[in-house]
């Protein structure tokens, strides 16, 4: 198996020389089968590309004209990589030299889709929850052990290529410009039948530099709760949790009149959230009690 890097990019010119040597140090381990660093610069205004160009040969940039949001940059990276697997790395994540190592056994099973890395030794495995119309997720636990996951972080993962491109990669209708696009994904392969892990022996440091943190709080929140209801709008299957939903979000509205902005926001893309999701009525195969009884 041969894993090319994906790197998302924007604006991270103070990131350039903190950050990449650790990337090409894991390249450079031939026991990570890492055939090569791609950088997908969504659009940077700085001098980021420029000082990568000068200081790191071995990376290949991808350049987007403008900025069209970290799914999109994703999306490209994938779709350009020569590996039959595409890790993806957060540009203020720090993998260790040889944090791909152990993933590799994982993907012997063909059902196996993707891999969360361990970031920074406290988050574990993920778990997924049905609660009060919405569907949601909270760590599982540390642990020290190989564990299913309920999804796989799109800032720190190892997916299987081909599986991502029969599903379509993430979502950039609904979900840019960032949040639950990853989870969206794995929640998708999952009700295909695909299996997802998290390896404790994948170990990557995070920083938590990225451009995500010079933007607006309420700005980021709104973004946040907007795709969790468009997440779950889309990939609720099961009747009985649908009608349990729409009740939750009378709810929420009653309780918290503010919310009408966030369901308004989510309005905006009804075209695109009813075609995705008469897609994943057709291809459902597991059921959502199926998913969420395994957490």
């Amino acid at each position: 198996m041969k894993t090319s890097i994906i790197i998302p990019w924007f604006n991270n010119e103070d990131l350039v020389n903190k950050n990449l040597p650790s990337i090409v140090a894991a390249y450079k381990n031939n026991k990570n089968n890492i055939v090569e660093i791609v950088i997908v610069d969504d659009g940077s205004t700085d001098k980021s590309v420029d000082l990568i160009k000068s200081n790191y040969p071995e990376i290949k940039i991808i350049r987007h004209k403008i900025n069209r949001g970290f799914a999109s940059a994703v999306n490209t990276g994938v779709r350009m990589a020569k590996g039959d697997m595409v890790c993806l790395i957060n540009s203020d994540v720090l993998p260790e030299t040889n944090f791909l190592e152990s993933v590799y056994v994982h993907f012997k099973n063909p059902m196996l889709f993707a891999v969360s890395l361990n970031e920074d030794g406290s988050f574990g495995w993920a778990k997924g929850f049905f609660k009060n119309g919405f569907i949601g997720h909270e760590p599982g636990g540390k642990g020290y052990t190989v564990h299913s996951t309920f999804w796989v972080s799109g800032g720190s993962g190892i997916f299987r290529r081909k599986i991502w491109m029969d599903l379509g990669g993430m979502d950039e209708k609904l979900f840019s410009p960032f949040y639950w696009e990853d989870i969206d994904l794995s929640y998708r392969a999952m009700k295909r039948g695909y299996k997802l892990l998290w390896d404790p022996n994948a170990k990557v440091e995070h920083k938590h530099e990225t451009t995500m943190n010079k933007l607006s709080r309420n700005y980021v929140n709104n973004i946040r709760e907007r795709n969790q209801l468009l997440f779950t709008w889309k990939n609720l299957g099961s009747p009985n949790l649908l009608r349990k939903s729409i009740a939750g979000v009378f709810k929420r509205l009653v309780a918290h009149p503010g919310y009408f902005r966030i369901v308004f926001m989510a309005l905006i893309k009804i075209g695109p959230l009813l075609k995705a999701r008469l897609k994943e009525k057709k291809e459902t195969k597991v059921s959502d009690e199926t998913i969420f009884s395994k957490f």
